[in-house]
């Protein structure tokens, strides 16, 4: 069938297609009024959507606007949960109405609760609607205008307290368990500072560095108290050890080194020299008996005794002097022996203070960090506001939203046309007519002599059989 075929059959069956269009538009009007009409009140909503930033820098860019996605589905699926709209039948207190309770015992039969068939109910009547900004639209349908205004702002209110309670509940559960890990910290940091203060009073300590620095202090005095020491000791035992030798190889007691050096004795050296001379001058000229020559002669004895005595004194000297060089350098070294060992002694004291030291350390950044947490926790469990805003609140409609009839009516013209247009065709082809010489052409197989116009004046030759008939010769 082409479009010339088509649309005779259309001219010849236009009361059928007339019929089904009329038929259709009027069935879908009547419904459209019939309806009950539906008011539909909308409220939007402003979400702070903040993600956290637990990705790194790299993959974040690409993962933000899926996290903000998941974040308002979040959102969508709190709005429309049960526990908004329980809030939202207790806020209004539906279960009160006697109008409600009507209809739930007209729906229920009074089997089961008010209150759970009136969130059920409004669950279903409830639209949430999101798009690519951080606006979440809450409509809200019923045959009332003003109670869909009231339930889309109940809704709003509900979510509001709902996501402020679920951003308040678990930083005030957190308050608690840290104000309980805070009693246990606090007693743990007064443990280590009270052994901190026991093992200072038991060690005597008043300042571990101080205390530090003096042993060593101490310690490297001793060190080169004992090196000089030592130094005087060799230098000691050296000239004992020349003046023996000296004295064993024949040598005269006078001529060790520290008595030529000892002033003193070079003095009563040099008056025994003196004495001797002027006793020998004397004794030539006087005689041995002369008085003034035997007194001379006892003085210049004594100054020999008194020399020997004072050689003798500078030899037990060096010997006495390395015998207290020794003896001193053995107290040093014991000294330094024990210095060294309180050194030590005190670096395990210290590694002990230190562990100690440590351990009230941590003990007070453990608490200091609880604490912190435990102030952020009360502050944000006593937030009053949540990161959502009420951008424009739900007013009464005007209109219903619901049926709407010029769209209904609009629908129904189309619909009728394609239902018109197919019982046309379908009726074309269950009853094939000749309409024009193009039917003769393409479902007969004989030659086409001649057409006649059809019509003439509104007069029809072809009307019907008979006519036909007359009209045409018969066959010779």
């Amino acid at each position: 069938m082409n479009l010339h075929l088509f649309l005779s059959a259309l001219r010849a069956r236009c009361g059928v297609f007339a019929l089904m269009l009329g038929a259709t538009v009027l069935a879908a009007t009547v419904v459209s009024l019939a309806l009950p009409k539906t008011y539909k009140a909308s409220v939007s909503l402003v979400v702070d959507a903040k993600e956290e930033q637990s990705l790194s820098n790299v993959l974040q860019p690409f993962m933000q606007p899926l996290e903000r996605i998941g974040y308002l589905q979040t959102q969508v699926d709190i709005l429309t949960s049960e526990k908004v709209a329980r809030k939202v039948v207790r806020e209004l207190k539906l279960a009160e109405s006697a109008a409600a309770r009507a209809a739930f015992e007209e729906a229920a039969g009074g089997a089961g609760s008010i209150e759970d068939w009136l969130v059920q109910n409004l669950r279903r009547s409830l639209k949430v609607e999101t798009s690519q900004s951080s606006v979440i639209h809450v409509s809200f349908s019923s045959r009332d205008p003003r109670f869909s205004a009231t339930v889309a702002n109940a809704f709003a209110r509900a979510y509001l307290d709902t996501t402020l309670e679920l951003r308040v509940e678990p930083t005030r559960q957190a308050a608690a368990w840290f104000d309980e890990q805070l009693k246990s910290l606090r007693a743990n940091l007064e443990q280590a500072q009270s052994r901190l203060t026991d093992y200072h009073r038991q060690k005597g300590i008043v300042s571990a560095d101080e205390r530090n620095d003096i042993d060593n202090i101490r310690l490297g005095e001793l060190s080169v108290q004992v090196a000089k020491a030592q130094e005087r000791t060799l230098e000691w035992e050296t000239r004992l050890r020349q003046a023996r030798a000296f004295v064993k190889a024949g040598g005269r007691v006078d001529k060790v080194p520290e008595i030529l050096a000892n002033p003193f004795i070079q003095r009563l050296k040099e008056d025994v020299l003196h004495g001797e001379a002027k006793l020998q001058e004397l004794a030539t000229q006087y005689g041995p008996n002369y008085p003034a020559v035997q007194r001379l002669l006892s003085e210049n004895r004594s100054l020999r005794e008194r020399l020997d005595t004072e050689m003798h004194k500078v030899v037990e000297g060096i010997e006495n002097s390395t015998r207290q060089s020794r003896q001193n350098e053995a107290e040093l070294r014991n000294a330094l022996a024990a210095q060294r060992a309180q050194v030590l002694e005190s670096k395990e004291d210290r590694n002990e203070l230190t562990v100690l030291v440590r351990n009230v350390g941590s003990a007070q950044a453990a608490y200091d960090t609880a604490m912190q947490r435990y102030v952020v926790s009360q502050v944000d469990s006593r937030a009053s506001q949540a990161n959502v805003t009420v951008l424009n609140a739900a007013v009464a409609p005007l209109r219903p939203s619901h049926p709407k009839t010029v769209l209904n009516i609009a629908v129904s013209v189309v619909v009728g046309t394609m239902l018109g247009l197919g019982i046309v065709i379908l009726a074309e082809l269950l009853d094939r007519r000749v309409r024009s010489s193009d039917d003769l052409a393409q479902g007969l197989d004989v030659p086409l002599l001649t057409v006649l116009n059809a019509r003439q004046s509104g007069t029809a030759y072809l009307g019907d059989a008979g006519a036909a008939r007359r009209a045409l010769p018969a066959p010779g």
